[in-house]
């Protein structure tokens, strides 16, 4: 396998938005994933699980 490295101006950037568009749902999820994993193992003093917020608000 070849290595490509293709070298752009700043300016002619594509958005990473209109990337993300054309995946799926499952697949944005399965990214975001990926990112929290990697930086949980990056950062020590992170638990490996999502806050829970709960919120109680009364209406009388």
């Amino acid at each position: 396998m070849e290595k490509v490295v293709n070298i752009i101006p700043l300016k002619q950037k594509q958005s990473d938005y209109q990337f993300w568009l054309t995946k799926s749902f499952n697949d944005r999820l399965d990214a975001i994933e990926l990112l929290r994993a990697q930086y949980i193992k990056f950062r020590k003093d992170v638990q490996p699980r999502l806050q829970r917020v709960c919120r109680v608000i009364n209406k009388i």
